[in-house]
């Protein structure tokens, strides 16, 4: 029986491991850019709090770091099976994203305050798991799941 995080609509099944489901190709980058939505709303934020009017150029120089953490992430966990699982794939690519980006920002001579630490990483942690999260509870409470549940556990 799989689990809600294992099939999320819009899955078609994989020719090379019976009754194994592949995510669209659609979905896989809809899951990509809401990780990168996720970054940059980290970097929009923070600078709308500090430096208002910044360009583009600012907010991309900002998010790059948290960006390439999160491919590492993605990498890691081969993200593009299963982009939607809160576990392990939200967890890594949240940690990666985080724990990269703060090094990377050290590296290029960004700041990395120690409340800016605590504010990225609650940040990316609310978005990046709260997409999937959603993600999950809409798979569950979908009407059809739901009565299928009932009957697998009334044993009909």
């Amino acid at each position: 029986m799989s689990t809600p995080t294992d099939r999320p609509p819009g899955l078609a099944e994989s020719s090379s491991v019976p009754g194994a489901a592949r995510p669209r190709a659609g979905l896989v980058v809809l899951a990509a850019l809401a990780d990168v939505a996720c970054v940059l709303a980290l970097a929009s934020g923070g600078l709308a709090a500090h430096t208002p009017g910044e360009g583009v150029v600012r907010l991309l120089y900002v998010a790059w770091p948290f960006a390439a953490g999160a491919l590492v992430g993605w990498l890691v966990t081969r993200a593009w099976r299963r982009p939607w699982r809160l576990v392990p794939t939200g967890v890594v690519v949240w940690a990666c994203a985080w724990a990269l980006g703060v090094l990377l920002r050290v590296l290029t001579g960004q700041g990395v305050a120690p409340a800016f630490q605590l504010v990225s990483l609650s940040v990316l942690g609310v978005t990046m798991l709260g997409w999937r999260g959603v993600v999950a509870l809409v798979d569950v409470l979908r009407p059809a799941d739901r009565r299928r549940r009932e009957r697998e556990l009334s044993g009909r």
